[in-house]
């Protein structure tokens, strides 16, 4: 794979001029949700390295001042001479908007980040960026002001791993605070985390004295996730529902545990960005949840004390599930990427969810029986209110 991520990967459309106009567009805002995008667009490049097989460790440091680093140990960005732009691929990725290898199916497998405008965007934002690319034993290092390159790259000494630093301070004449909060930009690392099993990503708080850090790192993925956000609550099964399958490309993993509460609380996330809104990979997780409680409500013999199905509604009473999809080319609706629309994903997670949750209640009848005696107690109060 990492042959094919070089110069040619790289595909230009034009200038940063228009993220400094209409910065809003690219980042959502000016305010702090927009000042801590920064951060997760430099994350993101890291992550996509991650799911490409190429970057287990990230580090972030709020230096003083609000200066951010964040360093991967990753292939490092290609600082070979781009073949139509004739210069380093390097100062491309980071000065041209829709540059990078996202668009290069070859380079990588699935990608997080807003369509790989990505780093630029950041630096464009920036009052100053500067990028160190550990590759090929040596290192490169080019600095930026406004989005405009200082100098050209230049090798600065020998290296003996790879990996990308990057370094900025956010621009104060386009930010209203250039002030990151600790505890905002550890819940997003967190999901990282917990999105992307096995990853180490650490955040580090230099602005006070004595350094604040967290690491964040976890094995267990998705099945991590669950008990985390259940944490304060009382599971009806010990151990979360988990499975990881693959079909046409589309990853799909998810964990589920019911607890004692009444609340839904269902998660969704593709390409490590949370669906906020769902989309159709919710709509074929929900639609498989309810089939496969109805069909074991019947192969357990509860139907007998129900005269109807049980609904949709009945089936999530208590229900803390994540769901987290990688596709190759997905389809956002609208420009919060908050829903995704991609009409293949339904049938390949309600499949998967079908597949796997009957599997799991086949081998654990129990499990079956409490979350059906729970869900037979929603749906007689839900009859019982008509």
């Amino acid at each position: 794979m990492s042959e094919t991520y070089s110069a040619k990967s790289i595909q230009v459309l034009k200038g940063l001029e228009p993220v400094r106009k209409r910065p809003g567009m690219y980042i959502g805002s000016t305010g702090p949700d927009g000042l801590h995008h920064l951060v997760y667009e430099v994350v993101d490049n890291s992550i996509d390295e991650a799911l490409a097989g190429h970057c287990d460790k990230i580090d972030i440091v709020i230096e003083a001042e609000n200066i951010i680093r964040v360093t991967d140990n990753g292939r490092g960005i290609p600082v070979d001479m781009h073949p139509q732009e004739k210069v380093s691929a390097l100062e491309i990725v980071m000065t041209k908007l829709h540059a990078g290898g996202k668009f290069d199916k070859d380079s990588y497998k699935v990608s997080g980040g807003l369509h790989g405008v990505g780093v630029s965007v950041v630096n464009a934002l920036s009052e100053w960026l500067e990028v160190e690319v550990h590759l090929n034993g040596k290192v490169y290092f080019q600095k930026y002001q406004r989005g405009i390159p200082v100098e050209p790259v230049k090798t600065t000494g020998d290296s003996t791993g790879t990996g990308t630093i990057v370094r900025f301070k956010a621009d104060s004449t386009i930010f209203e605070t250039l002030e990151y909060h600790f505890d905002v930009l550890a819940g997003r690392l967190r999901e990282l985390a917990f999105l992307n099993k096995g990853i180490e990503i650490n955040l580090t708080d230099e602005r006070q004295s004595k350094p604040k850090v967290h690491n964040f790192k976890f094995e267990g993925g998705l099945r991590s996730f669950i008990e985390y956000l259940n944490k304060n609550k009382i599971p009806l099964h010990k151990e979360p529902v988990y499975f990881e399958t693959t079909q046409d490309d589309v990853v799909v993993e998810c964990g589920i545990q019911y607890n004692d509460g009444f609340n839904e609380n269902i998660f969704t996330f593709v390409n490590n960005i949370n669906t906020r809104e769902g989309g159709t990979h919710l709509v074929g997780f929900k639609s498989a949840l309810t089939r496969t409680l109805n069909d074991f409500a019947k192969k357990l013999n509860f139907t007998k004390k129900l005269e109807e199905s049980l609904s949709g509604d009945d089936t999530r009473e208590g229900l803390t599930a994540v769901l987290s999809v990688k596709v190759k080319e997905p389809q956002f609706e609208g420009q919060t990427k908050a829903k995704l629309g991609n009409s293949e994903v339904k049938g390949i997670v309600e499949t998967a969810t079908n597949e796997n949750l009957t599997a799991f209640f086949e081998e654990r009848p129990d499990v079956a029986r409490n979350i059906l005696e729970k869900c037979l107690l929603a749906a007689k109060a839900r009859i019982a209110a008509r």
